[in-house]
């Protein structure tokens, strides 16, 4: 089951990696749509305004006008090209505060709600007659810039359309008091562009609800996988506690059923019947095995209860002779094993309300535990205080609890992975249930211990 479990983990991880990709492709195209779409229904509204606007058109007759009348000059050699280019930058810086203004109000009169630069670009300028043809101006040729509005980075800048202007002239002057004429054929061409400011921004906000959706969807399958991982997990570790239960009371059950089915075939022999003292001997250890079966079956039904569910009968109790009397039958109970009990006392409030029975059988859980987790010696020190709550600690020499137990210590059927304990009998309850009595005391447990070097479990009780 755990390489099940770890082929999934490797096919979720590989498919959100393919769902991250298909889902990153998609939002990239759709980026690309959304921009799309947004700076197409941008030019048409800038196109609007070129097409609609009286104070731009009056602005752009002016200039217009004004840079024919040089062409003318340079056409009768009354002007240099260089000087054309020159005064058409002039013209074009001496009314562009007001060309930029003017544009701004169209802007805000089109309910455009985003800031918009604007300007053209003269990217050609060609006089054609009879004769030649004649480049004035090429923007591939020459690093000069000649602009109509706001000056736009090179990164910044988006095109809208490319303008002609085409325009055919005559005209005539007395030069040298002789009449003459000229006549030539006009291209002008200027590229249109603007500057959006914070259109990512504003795309990004378009595409806001399907950004949501797709992490909302993304969000929904990682927690369906962690889920259906995390219950296949708790599967796994349910079935393993099932059958280390099954295998730990299979065994336990053992012992004492072999040892009752022995006693049972001794009475019916004829030669025991006729020896008292052997029959009560049989007899004693029937009732030892009997009253061992029935501990173990009180442990099972009694760990089948919470903690809010344990029925508490409380009485008061001085705190450091109740606990001496723990000790000490404690210590009678093991006497074959060579054990120390120090015991140390710091008691301010002298009496207690607990459930005699229940905390006893709570201490005594942790006590056969620190006696069968130590090795030939075992010391035991138990200091109690009992200051704003009871609080007992009870620290053992023995072979301690690994990090990773101690987070499960307390979990029902749960028995600690060690090498060195495999063959300590136990259902794995014992400490699930001393976790439950203190709990229904509205008290804690801890636990704190060092590999190899003991444990010590920490219990506490309030008085109220």
């Amino acid at each position: 089951m755990k390489k099940k479990i770890n082929l999934l983990i490797i096919a979720s991880i590989l498919g959100l990696i393919a769902l991250s990709i298909i889902q990153g492709y998609l939002i990239n195209n759709t980026y690309k749509l959304k921009k799309e779409a947004f700076i197409a229904e941008t030019r048409r509204s800038i196109s609007q305004i070129d097409d609609f606007s009286p104070a731009l058109d009056s602005l752009s007759d002016y200039w217009q006008e004004n840079f024919i009348n040089k062409l003318v000059d340079y056409k009768f050699d009354l002007a240099k090209k260089d000087d054309v280019i020159i005064s058409l930058q002039h013209v074009l810086d001496s009314i562009n505060d007001t060309y930029i203004s003017e544009y701004q109000k169209e802007l805000i009169r089109n309910n455009i709600p985003y800031g918009i630069k604007y300007h053209k670009k003269v990217t050609a300028i060609i006089l054609t007659d009879s004769t030649k043809k004649d480049t004035l101006f090429d923007i591939s040729k020459t690093p000069k810039q000649i602009i109509l509005g706001d000056s736009i980075t090179e990164e910044n800048s988006i095109g809208i359309s490319t303008s002609n202007w085409k325009t055919d002239h005559t005209s005539d002057r007395m030069i040298d008091k002789e009449h003459k004429e000229i006549s030539f054929n006009l291209t002008f061409q200027a590229q249109d562009e603007m500057d959006i400011a914070g259109w990512k921004k504003i795309v990004f906000k378009q595409m806001l609800g399907l950004l949501l959706l797709s992490l909302l969807i993304f969000s929904v399958v990682i927690g369906l996988l962690y889920y259906s991982i995390r219950s296949l997990i708790t599967q796994k570790k349910i079935a393993d506690i099932k059958t280390d239960f099954v295998n730990n009371i299979t065994h336990e059950l053992k012992t004492p059923l072999a040892t009752l089915t022995l006693a049972t075939k001794m009475l019916q022999k004829d030669e025991i019947k006729q020896q008292p003292q052997l029959i009560d001997n049989t007899v004693n250890t029937i009732e030892r095995q009997n009253k061992r079966l029935q501990k173990l079956i009180d442990q099972v039904l009694n760990n089948s209860l919470g903690y809010n569910e344990i029925q508490l009968n409380k009485e008061s109790l001085g705190i450091k002779n109740y606990i001496n009397t723990v000790l000490d039958d404690f210590q009678l109970a093991v006497k074959p094993k060579d054990i120390i009990i120090n015991r140390n006392f710091s008691i301010l409030t002298e009496n207690i309300k607990i459930d005699k029975f229940y905390v006893t059988t709570a201490l005594l859980n942790i006590l056969e535990n620190a006696v069968k987790y130590s090795g030939d010696t075992i010391v035991i020190d138990c200091n109690v205080e009992s200051k704003t709550a009871l609080k007992i600690s009870i620290k053992d020499n023995g072979i301690g609890i690994s990090d990773k137990d101690k987070k499960q210590v307390f979990e029902k059927f749960y028995r600690a992975g060690n090498k060195e304990i495999h063959n300590v009998k136990g259902l794995g309850l014992g400490l699930y249930y001393t976790n439950q009595i203190i709990k229904a005391h509205n008290g804690t447990i801890t636990v704190e211990s060092i590999e190899n070097k003991g444990t010590t479990f920490i219990l506490t009780i309030p008085f109220n």
